[in-house]
């Protein structure tokens, strides 16, 4: 006979999770309810020491992009400006989306906010984060007097 642990509040977390992963995705659920939005789409990996961020951003300037960091929550935020309209054309056919977009990310881990890097190339960005090294705990004896 196998003996199963009982968990009875697994059922929960998993329903807590499926919920928090709905929140999560939030920016990305809403701009597929509204077929004007644009969300980059964006990978976070992990190496060594470093963080790194790659988001697809294609038809973006350079010069309408903002990158920010401010306590340990990156922000990428701009603009995909549809050039076409100031021009009048009339179009057959428009799949592309445009406008403003704003993504924000809570780093898990410490920052160096004097060591990012950010690379914009072919319509992807690509930040690079370094993670301050932990220090080991110092234990201070105190004398008694």
């Amino acid at each position: 006979m196998t003996l199963v642990r009982l968990k009875p509040m697994r059922e929960f977390d998993n329903k807590h999770n499926l919920i928090q992963k709905y929140f999560d995705d939030l920016a990305t659920m809403k701009s597929s309810f509204n077929e004007n939005a644009f969300s980059p789409k964006i990978n976070i990996s992990e190496k060594e020491n470093q963080l790194i961020i790659n988001a697809e951003i294609p038809g973006v300037k350079k010069e309408n992009l903002k990158i920010t960091l401010q306590d340990n929550i990156l922000t990428i935020e701009g603009e995909k400006k549809n050039e076409s309209e100031a021009n009048e054309i009339k179009y057959l056919l428009s799949e592309r989306n445009y406008g403003s977009f704003k993504r924000s990310f809570t780093l898990q881990e410490n920052i160096d906010s004097d060591k990012v890097k950010a690379k914009f190339e072919d319509g992807v960005l690509s930040i690079t984060l370094s993670k301050i090294e932990e220090k080991a705990p110092v234990e201070k004896v105190i004398e008694v007097k």
